[in-house]
């Protein structure tokens, strides 16, 4: 039971960590796979729980307008203007990108914005950041 509620934590925590609220979900997993045996199950819960904060970043650029973003998120139009550029140009490809730090956030709020399919954004997002947690589960077990 209590193993289910910090795997709930581990979700939630990386969830959050994918959204504009600025902490590293990294150190999470760091933490998580120390105390859990399965590594495959630690790093499949912070890659579902990491997708879906960014989809709500993605929601977000659905939802949203440039000048809310700007207004109320305070993103910066300048950085949001180039990274929706790159996004135009390899599509679907970029949610490949969306755990990179700071960008990632803009880069999920850009493919909402150009109104990508949700399921194609998902997969990869998924993709993308389920092959960092496994980074994230070799260095630890270096150390």
């Amino acid at each position: 039971m209590l193993e289910n509620l910090g795997l709930l934590g581990l979700f939630i925590g990386c969830a959050l960590s994918a959204t504009i609220v600025p902490f590293s979900s990294e150190a999470l997993v760091a933490g998580a796979l120390l105390v859990y045996d399965n590594v495959w199950v630690v790093i499949l819960v912070a890659a579902a729980g990491n997708t879906l904060g960014g989809m709500i970043s993605f929601l977000l650029g659905w939802l949203c307008k440039w000048d809310w973003l700007e207004k109320y998120l305070k993103v910066d139009r300048q950085k949001l203007d180039k990274i929706h550029l790159k996004v135009s140009r390899y599509g679907y490809l970029a949610a490949l990108l969306a755990w990179l730090p700071i960008v990632g956030d803009l880069i999920a709020i850009a493919m909402g914005l150009l109104r990508l399919r949700p399921i194609p954004t998902a997969i990869l997002m998924f993709v993308g950041k389920f092959a960092r947690y496994i980074v994230v589960a070799g260095v630890v077990n270096l150390f």
